[in-house]
């Protein structure tokens, strides 16, 4: 963030005042800007191939896919002056996509853990002695329904904030892993609609079930 600050900020010096006092041929904004961003580049590097936690390659892809390319470089006073430059990406693009493989397997296993972490919680409490809770006058499981939904929802989104095809493809891979968790919701309701009749609230359960079938559509 200060790197990026800087140079956004000193390259509008430039731009603005010290650009116009050399001959066109002295290229003084492309010098400049060519330096600043073969620094940023280089620390961008350095920091992807060392260890890194999951919300730190988030953080750098975001910075390599979409802050720098659009914040940085289409800035209202930048944009025409660095247009001429070229400067081409922060990462080279096998380290970019050694990251983007790393992010997106975590986050898919994440969001499948969280959707079986899901399941587990939504069968425990149909086995406890309580009614389900009431949405909009309608029995139904805030729990699954909504949560389920949110949690693939918010990781999709996420991505795209990295990049479209960082979206489109975690979007690929969670497409996989829905009708996985719908197979085993499935399973897991049919024993329990087999299993436990004499529940006392078998039938509230049975309804907030079919209520949220309509959500997943």
């Amino acid at each position: 963030l200060h790197m990026g600050k800087t140079m956004r900020e000193d390259l509008t010096v430039v731009a603005k005042y010290i650009n116009k006092l050399y001959p066109p041929e002295f290229n003084v904004f492309s010098i400049y800007a060519e330096l600043y961003h073969n620094y940023f580049a280089s620390q961008a590097k350095k920091n992807a191939e060392s260890h890194l936690e999951d919300k730190d390659i988030y953080l750098l892809l975001s910075w390599v896919h979409n802050f720098y390319p659009n914040d940085m470089r289409k800035d209202h006073d930048l944009a025409v002056e660095l247009d001429k430059v070229k400067l081409g990406s922060l990462l080279p693009s096998s380290l970019s996509k050694e990251l983007e493989n790393k992010y997106l397997d975590s986050e898919e296993v994440t969001v499948k853990n969280s959707l079986s972490r899901c399941l587990d919680k939504e069968i425990q409490r149909w086995k406890e002695d309580k009614e389900p809770e009431k949405l909009n006058g309608h029995f139904q499981s805030e729990l699954l329904g909504i949560f389920v939904i949110q949690s693939i929802y918010s990781s999709q989104q996420r991505a795209e904030n990295i990049s479209k095809a960082v979206g489109e493809e975690l979007s690929r891979r969670l497409l996989k892993e829905l009708p996985a968790f719908l197979r085993s919701y499935r399973d897991a309701f049919e024993d329990f609609r087999e299993k436990s009749k004499k529940h006392r609230y078998y039938k509230p359960i049975l309804i907030a079930n079919i209520n949220n079938c309509w959500n997943f559509r």
